[in-house]
């Protein structure tokens, strides 16, 4: 693996984004609260790789990786092993749980073990829920479904919100965290190709939820918006609500679906009808060509948009769905996408109080991480530097998260 086991420094660790047209890494430096970036790779996948943003080929995976990483390592000059790791897909479901305990003796503190109990009865509220939905989605009964991560996001105790409730008095205690789980078959994988390249896992994130939480939403209890993270086989959705992640949705459509259109209608190969896309989403190519690909890719564009309305609309729980959508994702360049999120009328079915602004998550945007490379400047960078910013959190610890209830109330107590 060349450079990879070339000098291993603990104040360093790597992003790997195993996206289904790349896998994209970053290793990265850790000062106190900030993660410096010191080297990138990117690896095209094969077509067989991936689909839908799931593993299909644990080798050829693994070798695309070894080449992100070797990339990464020879411009760094380190080859850290400490480990984060971005999960999508369609069976990745992250959602936000309220559950309100009403105290027996109100006048008492909180004290954290009662914390503990509000918190099991959270998650064991929201593994039912999940695994349910799971198993109406896939038809399977049994699907086995294994916690990704955990965040409080909403504390309230008699309506007043707090940041931590150990110490207050009060009767009736709501606690909102979001969960997101994943399918073991599918998180399963992404362990064996971390193992196959001798790293050390530190946590598998769900990715709509790291880019939702890389706008430093946490210093403002204000912020709203709608992510849209379009990949090579998916779609991402965060909402994000005055502050907290409300939940993520995913749909197993993106930049390929397009990519594909556009050979089959001009009769070029995956790779040409690729770098034709690319230079319509550049303005590379004559007015009469461009009117070709608008015309060509409207139907898949419709569909896209069509799922993109239904994933809004399983965010029942939200009265109002806030009135701004940053994107971000290879497949978010293409210019049909904005376009098509500002000119139509799809919003009218959806609780928006007003027309949605849309615009683009820039790299400068995402907190807590400096790119000393220079070479992050597109939208699709965004979600492999939005993993470092939660490694910022992690690294330190020892190998795979476990132990989900102590890492909450942790983060309440400090």
């Amino acid at each position: 693996m060349g450079l990879w086991n070339f000098r291993k420094k603990n104040n360093y660790a790597l992003a790997l984004d195993v996206g289904t047209e790349f896998v994209k890494a970053l290793i990265f430096r850790i000062d106190d609260d900030q993660a410096s970036v010191i080297g990138v790779g990117r690896q095209r996948q094969r077509l067989s790789d991936m689909q839908g943003g799931r593993v299909t080929d644990i080798t050829g995976v693994i070798s695309n990786c070894e080449k992100a990483l070797d990339q990464a390592a020879e411009e760094a000059g380190v080859a850290p092993t400490q480990c984060v790791v971005g999960i999508a897909g369609e069976l990745v479901k992250g959602t936000t749980t309220t559950v309100h305990y009403q105290r027996p003796a109100p006048k008492s503190k909180v004290t954290v073990a009662e914390l503990k109990t509000i918190i099991t009865e959270v998650q064991k509220k929201a593994f039912e829920k999940t695994r349910a939905n799971l198993a109406w989605e896939t038809g399977y009964s049994e699907i086995d479904v294994r916690l990704v991560n955990s965040a409080v996001v909403d504390v309230k105790i008699d309506g007043y919100k707090v940041t931590n409730p150990v110490g207050f008095q009060g009767r009736d205690v709501s606690v909102g965290i979001f969960n997101a789980f994943a399918p073991v078959v599918h998180l399963g994988a992404l362990q064996t190709i971390t193992e196959g390249l001798g790293l050390d896992l530190l946590g598998v994130v769900a990715e709509p939820y790291a880019v939702a939480r890389s706008m430093g939403m946490e210093e403002s209890v204000e912020f709203s918006a709608v992510f849209i993270d379009i990949g090579g086989g998916t779609t991402d959705i965060a909402v994000v609500s005055n502050g907290g992640v409300e939940g993520t949705k995913m749909f197993a459509l993106g930049g390929r679906v397009f990519t594909k259109r556009i050979a089959n209608d001009f009769g070029l190969s995956f790779q040409e009808a690729e770098k034709m896309k690319l230079m319509y989403s550049n303005e590379e190519i004559d007015k009469k060509q461009q009117e070709k690909i608008v015309k060509s890719l409207d139907g898949d564009c419709q569909v896209w948009l069509s799922g993109v309305q239904l994933a809004l609309e399983e965010f029942s729980g939200i009265d109002l769905l806030p009135s701004r959508i940053l994107l971000c994702g290879g497949g978010s360049m293409l210019p049909d996408i904005k376009k098509l999120l500002e000119d139509s009328d799809w919003v009218e079915d959806l609780p928006f109080a007003k027309k949605p602004k849309v615009s683009f998550i820039h790299p400068r945007d995402v907190a807590n991480v400096i790119d000393e490379t220079q070479s992050l400047d597109d939208a699709q960078d965004i979600t492999p530097m939005a993993l470092a910013n939660m490694a910022i959190d992690l690294a330190g610890t020892p190998s795979v998260i476990t132990g989900a209830m102590d890492k909450i109330v942790d983060s309440l107590k400090e």
